[in-house]
């Protein structure tokens, strides 16, 4: 007879682990962001354009892409708890050292060498859905992930409050140590629990068993709902990282909106924005619970009403700022309802002891994409403006998405059924070797 291993109850301690993991990406997305509200001091450090520039945010991109296989691989195998706390201490160092730059080409790199933690998010996720059954995942990413706005929120405040007074090097400094300490309270605080603990139907089943194999995670790209969702991947976070890396400096230069002026137009849209996370997977939590597209087709609303919000927001005459406010709030509530729902759909379809690097290979994907991004944006803003290499990236992204998202409406219902019965078969190997 085989012992089952009782799983930790996720009700008791998940709580715990997401508030910890709430404030650790929290604290590193306004690290991480805080670099698009100090573009104009940076660039005037180092006496730079907007394709060094671009470069730049590349950088940290390109070694955060090349490294998500990596630590999804590593997130299948060990201590899930123990590795993101590596990650925030490489956060708090990566982030003094860029603090301390004398030139260019020394920021460059160092700047890069910050995408090195950006990429240990796969961990993440996969221990929060060994917490929360596949019904709420989609709430909890959406809480989760209220972090990257937030978080921007906070590096904005940071950039134009503490930047101008103690300088952008200090701001560093800031939070590189909030980094550091973070480490030692996820090494303490977040507990591992076994890989399929939140699912129904793997209820005292040895989940311990199922361990990561290549051949499993061969079997997860055949799936055509996931290459649906990777397809897309490549195209998503275009967006994303074009008005997190540009927006700031297109109200400055174009807009010429003051610091004051920035911040009562982007601390509310920022908020807005926030909220269409959680809105975003409630949605998609509401939706599954009907039909198996219930995600996707929230996630497909969303990216073609952002297109057309921001469409009309980015048309708006520079003499109407009142008006452009209003509207930069209508596009933010939609722009980021499509994130929590992919999450949940990729952990819809695949075993639990491939899920870390399920979400990695879809992140390597996107940010392959993504790191050419800022080149981009940068080259058409030098050859026109920023308002349009905003606004094409953007449009174009999300067009394609929300072609990919259409697709996997239709692939997602086999694929679906086709995880619950793998699941039931292991179920029903353990009743009966347990007779």
């Amino acid at each position: 007879m085989t012992a089952s291993v009782r799983s930790p109850n996720p009700s008791r301690r998940g709580v715990r682990v997401m508030i910890i993991f709430f404030i650790f990406m929290l604290l590193h997305q306004s690290d991480k962001l805080l670099i698009g509200p100090l573009m104009s001091p940076i660039m005037d450090t180092f006496k730079i354009n907007n394709y060094q520039w671009g470069l730049i945010n590349t950088g940290a991109l390109v070694v955060g892409s090349l490294l998500y296989p990596v630590w999804g691989w590593l997130s299948d195998r060990y201590h899930r708890g123990k590795l993101l706390a590596l990650a925030s201490l490489i956060w708090g160092s990566t982030t003094w050292i860029s603090a301390i730059a004398p030139t260019y080409p020394f920021f460059l790199v160092t700047r890069s060498s910050t995408g090195i933690d950006d990429s240990s998010y796969p961990g993440l996720y996969s221990l929060v859905a060994d917490y929360f059954s596949p019904k709420e995942r989609g709430k909890v990413y959406g809480i989760l992930q209220l972090t990257q706005p937030i978080g921007y929120l906070i590096g904005m405040m940071l950039a134009l409050v503490l930047g101008g007074v103690i300088g952008w090097r200090a701001v560093f400094y800031i939070t590189g140590s909030l980094g550091m300490f973070l480490a030692v309270v996820i090494f303490f605080g977040v507990k591992e629990i076994p890989r399929g603990s939140s699912e129904a139907e793997l209820e005292g089943v040895d989940k311990e068993k199922y361990k990561f194999s290549w051949k499993t995670a061969g079997e997860m790209l055949k799936k055509k709902t996931m290459l649906m969702i990777y397809s897309q991947g490549f195209f998503g976070i275009f967006p994303w990282n074009v008005i997190s890396y540009f927006f700031f400096g297109y109200l400055e230069r174009e807009r010429h909106y003051s610091g004051d002026m920035m911040l009562f137009t982007m601390a509310p849209a920022i908020l807005v924005l926030a909220a269409g996370y959680p809105l975003g997977g409630f949605l998609g939590d509401r939706l599954f619970k009907r039909t198996p597209r219930g995600r996707l087709i929230v996630s497909a609303a969303g990216v073609i009403l952002g297109a057309i919000f921001l469409y009309i927001t980015m048309n708006i005459p520079f003499d109407q700022p009142v008006l452009f406010a209003f509207m930069l709030l209508v596009t933010a509530l939609f722009i980021p309802i499509a994130a929590p729902n992919v999450l949940s759909t990729i952990y819809d379809v695949t075993v639990p002891e491939v899920r870390s690097t399920a979400n990695a290979v879809e992140s390597f994907i996107e940010n392959i994409g993504a790191a050419a991004a800022p080149l981009i944006c940068g080259a058409i803003a030098d050859a026109t403006s920023l308002s349009n290499a905003i606004l094409i990236i953007c449009l174009v992204s999300w067009g394609l998405c929300f072609i990919f998202f259409f697709g996997a409406m239709y692939y997602i219902p086999k694929d679906l059924s086709d995880l619950h019965a793998q699941l039931h078969e292991r179920a029903a190997v353990e009743t009966v070797k347990s007779r």
